[in-house]
């Protein structure tokens, strides 16, 4: 299973679903997805963004779970 912790990353910063759309030009759908964990796939281009927003690797985005 893959973990997702744009929710943590999110909160660090403070950054509401529709900063993170406003800031990566992401759909907000796309986002709450990721952030409620249950995004079937997705794609580079949004990881791309994501990262670069937060400043992060897709390591510490993203997580492999037992």
């Amino acid at each position: 299973m893959i973990k997702c912790h744009l929710a943590k990353l999110m909160g660090e910063k403070k950054y509401k679903i529709i900063d993170v759309a406003r800031a990566t030009g992401l759909n907000r759908s796309t986002i709450t997805l990721l952030y409620k964990e249950s995004a079937q796939k997705v794609d580079l281009e949004t990881i791309d963004k994501l990262c670069d927003l937060f400043g992060c690797q897709v390591g510490e985005l993203l997580e492999k779970v037992e």
